[in-house]
C-alpha cells in the first residue's frame, strides 16, 4: 500500500491528466487548492487512488451534466418562492468556529420540505454548497490566513416526528449529492437532541440541552446557531440563521442575482 503523500501525488497526476472541458470544472470545484481538494476524495475512498479517481471523474461528470458550474447563475424565482423555500428548508451560516472553520446550522426537526417542489430544495443546498465552496470558505482561508476547506455542522432535532419519514427521499437524494460530490467537508457533526444511531459516530458529538456549553468551547458566542442561544427569550429574524433575512442569505441570494444579471427585487 502507498503512503499517504504518495497518494497525493499520484492523484494529483492524473487530475493534471484531465481534459477540458472537464479541467474547467475541476478548477471551479478547488478554487486554487487542488491537492487540499483532491486529499477529500482520497479519504473518502481509504486512500485508494484508483477508487479517489474514479470517484472524482465521476463528480466532475455530474457537475457537467447538471450545470454545477452555471447553478449561481440560476435563482429561484421569484424571491417570494425562494423566501418560501427558506423558510421550510431551514440551513443557514451561523458564524465560525475558533479554529476558524464555517459553522453551518441545520434545523432538521422543523424543516418541512412542503412549500415548492423537490427540484427546488435540491437546488437550493447545492447552491449553497457552491457558494461556500466558491465563497465562503476562500474568504475564510484569507481571513485567517491559512486554507480552510472544512466546515462544522451543527444539527437541531427538535420537533422531529415519525410522520418526517415522508420527507427521507429527499433526504437521502440531498446525502448522497453531498457523499458523493462534495466528500469529506464536514469535519465534525453536533447533534442537539439524540434520536438516532449514525454509521459517521467518530464525527459525533451529541451535546446536552441546548448544546450552547459544549459548543462555546469550540465557538464564541456570535457564532453559536440561534437555537443554541436559548435564554427565554425571542430573536430577530437577522440572528435566526435560518431566516431570508440573515446576513448570509441575504448575501447569498444577492450574489446568485448578481451573477445571473437579473433584477428580482
Amino acid at each position: 500500500m502507498v503512503s499517504q503523500e504518495e497518494a497525493i501525488k499520484q492523484l494529483v497526476d492524473l487530475a493534471e491528466k484531465i481534459e477540458e472541458p472537464l479541467k474547467q470544472s475541476f478548477q471551479n470545484m478547488h478554487q486554487g487548492y487542488p491537492a487540499e481538494t483532491l486529499v477529500r476524495f482520497l479519504k473518502a475512498r481509504a486512500w485508494n487512488v484508483p477508487k479517489a479517481h474514479q470517484m472524482l471523474i465521476d463528480c466532475i461528470n455530474w457537475r457537467m451534466e447538471n450545470k454545477i458550474d452555471t447553478i449561481l447563475m440560476r435563482p429561484i424565482t421569484p424571491t417570494e418562492l425562494y423566501k418560501a423555500v427558506r423558510d421550510s428548508q431551514l440551513l443557514g451560516l451561523s458564524g465560525y468556529s475558533k479554529e476558524g472553520l464555517p459553522v453551518f446550522a441545520i434545523g432538521v426537526g422543523k424543516s418541512t420540505y412542503d412549500k415548492g417542489p423537490v427540484d427546488y430544495y435540491v437546488q437550493s443546498h447545492i447552491q449553497i454548497n457552491e457558494y461556500r465552496d466558491q465563497v465562503v470558505f476562500p474568504q475564510a482561508t484569507k481571513k485567517y490566513g491559512r486554507f480552510i476547506g472544512t466546515c462544522v455542522k451543527v444539527f437541531d432535532m427538535t420537533g422531529l416526528k415519525l410522520s418526517a419519514v415522508s420527507q427521507i427521499k429527499l433526504l437521502t437524494t440531498i446525502a448522497t449529492i453531498d457523499d458523493l460530490n462534495y466528500p469529506e467537508i464536514s469535519v465534525t457533526y453536533y447533534i442537539v437532541k439524540k434520536l438516532l444511531q449514525e454509521e459517521t459516530q467518530r464525527k459525533i458529538q451529541v451535546l446536552k440541552g441546548s448544546g450552547k456549553e459544549e459548543l462555546l468551547k469550540v465557538m464564541d458566542y456570535e457564532s453559536l446557531p440561534h437555537f443554541c442561544r436559548r435564554e427565554g427569550r425571542s430573536l430577530d429574524s437577522m440572528d435566526d440563521c435560518f431566516s431570508l433575512d440573515h446576513p448570509f442569505h441575504q448575501q447569498l441570494y444577492g450574489y446568485i442575482k448578481q451573477q445571473s444579471g437579473a433584477d428580482l427585487l
